[in-house]
């Protein structure tokens, strides 16, 4: 099989600061300030081309930050990856610019990954009527509601046709239409044998459409594997999770990072 993916021990580290005065202290002293924040700690992780993978977990299990390193638009902190081909992120607003109109935005993209105005002009008209964005296409980004950003994000991430696709709860802001379209233009993508990574809160979503699973929690993976394996085991975990108490989340959350500090450095 052909690997699309592979990422080996790989960690994101942030600092984090209780004010400005502390980051610019960091920055010319040589004692460190701030606190480290762990977003991924070792992290390994392989996909063949042709899977869709879904990533779950809760709230600040690092799927995001996972996404957003396999996409190249951050780096990590330690450890290797590998993308075979061109990746491309789909996530609410992700890699717009606010000032710059929907149309502006296209040629911007497009340009920056190689494209010809040419190119751009014949792929232009599509990417606006798939957005649905007809009368708003010249209106500054910043104008636009969360589901119109998204809906302009996938279709140009679709035309552009990359080897990769990631959509980072994309298609929970627009409408139900939309939505449905996308998930049609995503089997498309999944019947020519891409690689997709499947970002989202929705249970139902990911039990349809993907294959694989990668549960992620607070930074680490729990587990990867089927579908069919992972999920009912992660279903159970989120009714018990619920269940807990906001102080008990903490408690829980306090042994899963000592528990990878401890792994981290044998």
């Amino acid at each position: 099989m052909t690997i699309s993916i592979e990422i080996k021990d790989l960690s994101k580290k942030y600092k984090l600061y209780q004010s400005r005065s502390e980051r610019f202290k960091d920055l010319v002293l040589p004692k460190s300030y701030g606190k480290d924040f762990w977003a991924l700690r070792h992290v390994d992780f392989r996909a063949n081309k042709g899977d869709v993978i879904g990533f779950i977990g809760i709230n600040g299990s690092g799927k995001s930050t996972l996404s957003n390193i396999i996409a190249g638009i951050v780096p990590e902190s330690s450890g290797s990856i590998y993308i075979n081909g061109q990746a491309s992120l789909i996530a609410v607003s992700s890699g717009l610019k606010g000032d710059l109109t929907g149309r502006e935005n296209i040629e911007l993209k497009c340009l920056m990954l190689g494209f010809s105005m040419k190119e751009i002009k014949e792929m232009q008209q599509w990417i606006i009527e798939f957005a649905e964005l007809e009368d708003f296409i010249d209106q500054p980004v910043k104008s636009y509601s969360s589901g119109m950003k998204s809906r302009l994000g996938f279709a140009i991430s679709v035309t552009i046709d990359p080897d990769i696709l990631i959509i980072d709860e994309a298609l929970s802001v627009g409408d139900k239409a939309f939505a449905e379209k996308s998930i049609e233009k995503m089997k498309e993508f999944k019947a020519q044998g891409k690689t997709m990574i499947f970002v989202s809160h929705s249970i139902n979503q990911i039990k349809n459409f993907c294959n694989k699973v990668l549960w992620l929690e607070f930074g680490q993976v729990k587990k990867y594997g089927n579908v069919d394996d992972i999920i009912p085991e992660y279903e159970n975990f989120i009714k018990e999770y619920k269940k807990m108490t906001k102080k008990q989340k903490s408690v829980y959350k306090r042994k899963v990072i000592e528990n990878q500090t401890v792994r981290g450095n044998k």
